[in-house]
């Protein structure tokens, strides 16, 4: 079962929350369903970073200055990210930009 709630993080950037109730949902599950929900809101929504809160690992996989946020959310902000959504309470994240702006 998938629960949906959307709204706005500020500025311009759209978050939709997903809570997934299902046996063996993993990273690339999540990964595949935030694509699937960013294309069903921009057709050409580009994947700019991502994070797996349950393994630590996240995409780019460097540090970006030292700002005290994570290399991956700053890596996004500067590239002009417009869409995050967040799955199960932060367990995946997943942020995008809508290249048909």
């Amino acid at each position: 079962m998938v629960q949906i709630r959307s709204g706005s993080i500020g500025g311009d950037r759209e978050e939709i929350r997903l809570h997934v109730a299902e046996a063996g949902f993993d990273f690339e599950k999540a990964k595949d369903l935030a694509k699937r929900k960013a294309r069903e809101i921009c057709s050409e929504a580009m994947l700019l970073s991502w994070n797996n809160a349950e393994t630590g690992e996240y995409y780019p996989a460097y540090e970006c200055g030292r700002s005290g946020r994570p290399a991956w959310v700053v890596h996004a902000d500067a590239r002009g990210a417009d869409l995050t959504i967040d799955i199960n309470d932060g367990r995946y994240t997943f942020m995008f930009l809508n290249l048909a702006r």
